[in-house]
């Protein structure tokens, strides 16, 4: 009885040695080795796409510098900054309001930006939305993605929409937390443009480098 165990046993070993004419240590190897290379060959693919979707950034996505609205680029301008999204009631109700206040100061240095935050709210559900939205609304003042750290430069956002006027200098001259009419803006930006406020005291604005949603 222990001679066939044995016999059998020394056939199964002969049986192994002949799998790929490599023992078990070392297919082991080579598998490990293989699952390597296929590894590096999806990084390579994976990273030389030129995917620039919109919404949250994926992991291969590449930004170039012609992509980016600068603050700084708009000094000498008065700036209207109006953080909004696209689910937000109060702020698609004020968004013709924006579009006219354009074209109205649109021989003059005045400036709209509107930084979207669908990409930080509600898990980015509607961040595919604003670019179809702008069209829609017929927006024609830049509208660039917001993210996490113009949030907290901006002394956070607690709620929606928030707009700040800027004056020409890059200081905040007034901040609202809620809508505000288009008289309101209009009676603001004419002081500034007019110098028609105290600038004493006057917080500069944080800087930002942003992606202009198109």
């Amino acid at each position: 009885m222990s001679q066939k165990k044995r016999k059998i046993g020394k056939q199964q070993v002969e049986t192994e040695k002949i799998i790929f004419g490599l023992n078990k240590k070392q297919r082991s190897r080579v598998y490990t080795i293989l699952f390597f290379v296929v590894v590096a060959i999806l990084f390579v693919i994976n990273n030389s796409t030129d995917d620039t979707k919109q919404g949250p950034y994926p992991p291969n996505y590449k930004q170039s510098n012609e992509d980016l609205l600068k603050l700084s680029d708009l000094k000498g301008k008065v700036v209207l900054i109006d953080f909004w999204a696209t689910w937000c009631a109060p702020c698609r109700e004020g968004i013709p309001d924006l579009v006219e206040l354009k074209n109205e100061f649109k021989n003059m240095d005045v400036e709209i930006v509107g930084i979207s935050v669908d990409a930080l709210t509600r898990g980015g559900a509607t961040a595919a939305d604003v670019a179809p939205f702008i069209l829609a609304n017929k927006i024609n003042y830049p509208v660039v993605r917001g993210d996490g750290s113009a949030i907290e430069a901006f002394g956070g956002i607690k709620s929606i929409p928030t707009s700040f006027l800027i004056d020409k200098e890059g200081k905040v001259v007034a901040r609202y937390e809620s809508l505000v009419s288009k008289e309101m803006y209009v009676k603001n930006i004419t002081k500034i443009l007019n110098n028609n406020f105290d600038a004493a005291n006057l917080p500069l604005i944080p800087n930002f480098a942003l992606p202009i949603i198109k």
